[in-house]
């Protein structure tokens, strides 16, 4: 009679889950880092009425003079910055989460927008961008012409 070790099919399946959730939560990393959770930076809401195209993005701790805003090929909406780490002589770092470091995220909006006329503002950590839809974006009404002749009878 063989001996042999019983190895289950999928123990490199089960290591290699093992190690994404410890490489996710970096359990036993000292408190390195937190991995980006979202694909992109900041993370933005953008939603039009007849007129306008609307942006926000979350952006704490940032100043008006730390982003730029770009319009490009009239849909292309560019926001970019710069968040500064925090750093003090005296600190020892426990858990460090929160990202800081360049960053750009570039969208492309659902029509041509009028780069002349948008607005951007920054209030209490959240970034407000309104872009007005070209003159050729808005939709029209068009209004029906006809004879004024009464309805035949059915």
């Amino acid at each position: 009679m063989v001996l042999s070790r019983w190895q289950p099919l999928l123990t490199g399946e089960f290591h290699r889950l093992h190690n994404e959730v410890n490489r996710l939560f970096n359990l036993g990393a000292g408190g390195a880092a937190w991995p980006a959770l979202a694909r992109s930076y900041p993370a933005m809401n953008i939603w039009e009425d007849d007129n306008n195209i609307y942006a926000e993005a979350e952006l704490p701790g940032m100043t008006q003079d730390q982003l730029e805003i770009y319009v490009t090929e009239g849909n292309l909406l560019t926001v970019q910055g710069e968040r500064k780490p925090l750093e003090h002589p005296d600190m020892v770092w426990h858990r460090r989460e929160r990202g800081s470091g360049k960053f750009s995220r570039t969208l492309t909006l659902p029509t041509n927008v009028d780069a002349d006329k948008v607005e951007a503002r920054l209030e209490h950590g959240i970034l407000h961008v309104t872009l007005p839809k070209t003159a050729a974006a808005r939709p029209r009404k068009i209004a029906v012409k006809g004879d004024d002749r009464p309805p035949l009878p059915i």
